[in-house]
């Protein structure tokens, strides 16, 4: 599979998994799709948690109402710190994006699905602090997202997207 394919592929997947395990080596390679990725003055301020333990998901999974990825054998938590990079300006946002983008290609590539669940474990309920508390994650990181890896029982559906003519244009705005 090509990059286009795995771009054209990829969309997020909120179904049950299959009980099949997600193999160390594919974990791995996930992780370092993730750390390829560009990062704002090369601060790298993204860093992963692969949690594959039946015990350590099955916390997880309780400290997250209303439930989601239940079923999936793996997951991938994405950590950021909030450095500041240029004019003292923080790229964060931006190298985490990027980081879960390449990974959800690479997860695509390798035969599995997953979702980006980001606003539901950081909303105001701070999910994402019970995460870190059951991982360990020291002060200086935050949980900004997990990432369910796992084999789809189903075939996730594409989104009706707007049309190319809608959102691209060639030397000026020419919105509708």
């Amino acid at each position: 599979m090509n990059v286009t394919e795995a771009i054209n592929k990829r969309h997020s997947y909120r179904g049950n998994y299959l009980p099949e395990p997600v193999s160390h080596n594919d974990l791995v390679k996930i992780m370092e799709a993730g750390i390829a990725a560009p990062s704002g003055c090369n601060k790298q301020t993204t860093s992963f948690i692969a949690v594959d333990d039946a015990a350590v998901l099955k916390k997880i999974h309780e400290a997250i109402d209303p439930p989601i990825c239940e079923t999936a054998p793996a997951m991938i938590v994405v950590l950021t710190q909030r450095i500041n990079a240029y004019r003292d300006r923080c790229f964060a946002i931006q190298d985490y994006s990027a980081a879960i983008e390449n990974m959800l290609l690479t997860i695509v590539e390798l035969g599995y699905q997953s979702c980006w669940y980001e606003g539901h474990i950081t909303d105001e309920d701070r999910i994402c602090d019970k995460i870190a508390e059951i991982l360990s994650v020291p002060d200086n990181y935050e949980v900004v997202c997990i990432l369910p890896v796992g084999i789809a029982e189903n075939e996730p559906v594409a989104p009706k997207k707007k049309g190319f003519e809608e959102r691209a244009w060639f030397n000026s705005f020419r919105g509708l």
